[in-house]
């Protein structure tokens, strides 16, 4: 394997780890923000009231994005399986 085809097959799963994994991320920290400005709003500090919200958008995320997340990890591993016998020279 030569350093070029390494430099792009990591870069190629970074960027596919980055687009799978920015979405829940994303929606976790949106969620987790506006439940804690209503926490300080409020002043009730529950720390398991972030908990059960955040999960619920996790999971609503997940099952909306997740036909497109299998997709993108089938193609990924699509290409590495046909650049295998190119990388092993």
């Amino acid at each position: 394997m030569t350093r070029e085809a390494f430099l792009e097959l990591t870069q190629h799963a970074l960027l596919t780890a980055v687009m799978l994994g920015g979405p829940p991320l994303l929606v976790s920290l949106v969620v987790g923000l506006v439940i804690s400005l209503i926490q300080a709003v409020t002043q009730l500090n529950e720390s398991t009231l972030t908990f059960i919200p955040k999960v619920a958008a996790i999971l609503a995320i997940l099952v909306l994005l997740g036909p497109w997340m299998l997709e993108s990890m089938l193609d990924f591993a699509r290409s590495i399986l046909v650049a295998l016998p190119r990388m092993a020279k």
